[in-house]
Formats: C-alpha cells, structure tokens, sequence
C-alpha cells in the first residue's frame, strides 16, 4: 500500500479547494499578462496588478499547504518508519500526524487573531491556546490595501465594518481572511489524514517512493528507446 490517498469520491471542500487553486491560478496569470502588454505595448501600468499577484499567490500559497497534505505530496523522510513492522509504522505516522495536528491548530489560533481585529472581530486571548476573546481591542475594519481599487458592487461591506464610509480601496480584512480559513482547512486535511491512517486506509502522510518508482519507470523506458 502506498502512502497516497485512495481514490474516493470529491466532497464539495474538495471542489471548493480545487475550483479556487485553479482560479487563483488563471487570475494570476491573466493579471501579469496583462500587465507586460499595457508595459510594453501601451507603455502604461496596471497599477493594481502587483498587489493582486501578490495576494493570490500568498492564497496559492496558504491553499497549496493543505492541497498537498490532501494529496500526501509533502516531502519527508521515511528512513526510520520504513525498517518499522506494519503496527510500529502505524503507531508513529499517528504520533506524527498528532503532531501536526497540534501545529494546524496553533495556526488557525495565529491566524484568527491576526485577521479578527480587521474585521471588527475579537482576537482570543492565551499565548498558545485560546483561553477566550478579547474584551477590548482596537477595530481595524476601516483599514485598506495599497492598491486595489474597491468595486462598487461589495461597497456594502462597508455598512458592516466601516461604520457607512466607502472604501476606496478594497479592506485587508479580505486577503487576510485567508489566514484563519487556509489554517482550518489544514486542520481539516490532517484530521482527515489521522483517520485514514488509523483506519487502515492510509499508511504515511508524506509521499512515499512513488517519484523515485517514477524515475526509475522513466529511466527504464528510455534505455529500452535506445
């Protein structure tokens, strides 16, 4: 059994995550595109582009992390568990994945306490885990980007958190929301993986030796041309 996910069928997170890596994808390429013909042809600038790049590819970024425990493509070293008896590996991909399951929590906690004030939101209080919420702190919901223009068409979230006042550019409150929402998904994904794990269905949560079984595969077939 290899240390990858069987097939099942896609929830709607899995569409969800897939759809907006995919976007996020295309956006970024058409926006830089973009950019270089308005350069070098219009001799002009996109002046919004760089920060929306930007984001989209922190998102990519934040996304991609729970993608890949997902698809168990995150790189680790197998060379211990790997002398280990069937139980014995068991017992330590369980005693790994608990311990990035601790990790993923201790995110999602860093990542809601630093989006909450920009949306006019409590930030927990506890060093390492929430003990409660903030009676006082300070709303940062009127805070905005450098860059990107605020469209007509969302400047009802201004009602929500800028008192009415229209933003002229759009809120940190929406690239930052990626942060606790990414680090949810990761816990979710290393939950998941704890269960497959127990559960038989799954033996590592890193990629096993399926690219080295691949380069070997590649490496066979061009001898075989020659």
């Amino acid at each position: 059994m290899s240390g990858h996910n069987p097939q099942s069928p896609r929830s709607f997170i899995d569409s969800l995550e897939e759809t907006m890596i995919a976007v996020m994808l295309g956006l970024m390429t058409l926006v830089t595109f973009a950019n270089v013909v308005a350069r070098y042809v219009f001799n002009s600038n996109i002046l919004w582009g760089l920060e929306v790049t930007s984001i989209l590819f922190a998102w990519l970024v934040i996304l991609g992390v729970s993608y890949c425990v997902k698809k168990t493509a995150h790189l680790g070293v197998d060379a211990i568990v790997s002398l280990l008896s069937p139980p014995a590996r068991k017992i330590c991909t369980l005693l790994a994945v608990a311990c990035c399951i601790v990790y993923a929590f201790l995110l999602l906690k860093g990542g809601w306490d630093f989006w909450a004030n920009f949306a006019n939101l409590p930030a927990t209080t506890g060093r390492w885990f929430p003990t409660g919420f903030q009676d006082k702190f300070l709303a940062k919901g009127w805070y905005e980007t450098n860059d990107v223009f605020m469209p007509e068409m969302f400047q009802f979230v201004a009602d929500w958190f800028n008192d009415g006042e229209r933003y002229e550019k759009i809120p940190r409150l929406i690239p930052y929301v990626m942060l606790p929402f990414g680090m949810a998904l990761l816990l979710y994904r290393f939950l998941q993986a704890a269960w497959a794990v127990y559960t038989g269905k799954q033996m590592l949560i890193i990629v096993s030796h399926e690219a080295e079984d691949a380069v070997e595969e590649a490496a066979a077939k061009a001898a075989r041309e020659e």
